[in-house]
């Protein structure tokens, strides 16, 4: 193997890791903002949270990502909109944290 194809193979490598860095980042980050923005005040994750809403332990099983984020943007069945409250950035972090929660149905 010629010194310009292990670099390209190295490269491609170090850069294929970081959106797995990026996507778990944003997980941690939708997971504050979903704490801080009071969503555990009417929805349950992983038995922790209000049941005004419902649980969302397993949501990213049921709700495609486009779905979670029409859901958060448009509102609807009793939940507000908030299109108007969060930004792009905050909106992707969220649908990132609430598409990895993958629970099995909660009874």
């Amino acid at each position: 193997m010629n010194l310009s194809r292990f670099g390209l193979i190295l490269i491609f490598a170090a850069t294929s890791f970081f959106p797995a860095l990026a996507s778990a980042a944003d997980k941690s980050h939708g997971a504050a903002l979903f704490a801080d923005n009071g969503c555990q005040h009417c929805h349950t994750i992983r038995k922790n949270g209000g049941n005004k809403g419902p649980d969302l332990s397993g949501v990213g099983r049921s709700r495609s990502k486009d779905q979670i984020r029409a859901q958060i943007l448009q509102g609807g069945h009793e939940m507000p909109a908030f299109a108007d409250i969060l930004k792009e950035s905050e909106v992707n972090d969220l649908v990132a944290y609430l598409h990895s929660c993958r629970d099995k149905n909660q009874k």
